[in-house]
């Protein structure tokens, strides 16, 4: 069991960790819910061409895995080729950022197959920057959906180790992604062309495992010891006052 001195330790790790974030645009616990109506800027085509899906990204107001009013974002590939026929969401503004710096562990999603086809679920990240990608990676782990439309929890953990690389280095692109997709991919190296939909939801960034209940216990211990030690110091004035 952890000593007040490592977990004050911890708190005050975190406190900096927290402050430090501030200046990434991505951040621990930021979560895309869908309830605002809109996409959250996820979107799909249009990258150095003009081709774009027949049926785009596009926010569902309910159905959710919440239920009634809960709104996801539903991706579609309508055809067997060309534009539309990936599915596939993309997302180059808060999904892009230095993970390793912003302690980024893990991306956690609701998850929904509502076609009629199985759909294996994964990420892939890129670092294009006016041009191809130098580093290009996916999620060695990916989630097999069966068509039944029912929602489940998926976590993917994100580190170096957790990525198969298609092109660069792990490290370095997890440093500097600037574009993050969800796909449809059977195996790391295979993004098929397949007519498919796809719910997300709930899409958050988390930290390693058992970070969060340790800063928060930190902080409940640190409020206990100092509200102790004002005890002390006012028995102690009022015992010199008698």
């Amino acid at each position: 069991m952890a000593t007040i001195r490592e977990i004050m330790r911890g708190v005050a790790a975190g406190l900096l960790l927290t402050a430090s974030f501030s200046a990434h645009a991505l951040l621990i616990g930021q979560i895309d819910t869908f309830q605002d109506g809109t996409t959250d800027q996820w979107f799909a085509g249009g990258l150095g061409g003009p081709d774009h899906p027949p049926i785009a990204p596009h926010n569902v107001a309910t159905g959710g895995p919440a239920g009634a009013g809960d709104a996801f974002l539903e991706i579609t590939a309508s055809t067997q080729n060309g534009a539309g026929s990936r599915v596939v969401a993309i997302n180059g503004a808060q999904w892009a950022g230095n993970y390793l710096a912003a302690g980024v562990h893990g991306i956690a999603m609701d998850v929904a197959n509502l076609g009629q086809t199985a759909l294996t679920v994964r990420l892939l990240f890129e670092d294009p920057k006016g041009g191809p990608p130098v580093d290009e990676g996916v999620t060695t782990l990916g989630f097999a959906l069966a068509a039944t439309g029912a929602w489940q929890h998926i976590f993917f953990p994100i580190s170096p180790a957790a990525l198969t690389m298609i092109d660069g280095n792990a490290n370095t692109l997890l440093g500097q992604t600037t574009l993050l997709r969800i796909i449809n991919s059977p195996t790391p190296a295979d993004a098929i062309g397949q007519v498919g939909v796809l719910g997300v939801d709930n899409i958050q960034a988390v930290p390693l495992p058992g970070t969060l209940p340790l800063l928060g216990a930190g902080l409940v211990l640190l409020g206990r010891f100092t509200r102790g030690k004002r005890r002390d110091r006012a028995a102690d004035t009022a015992s010199s006052l008698t």
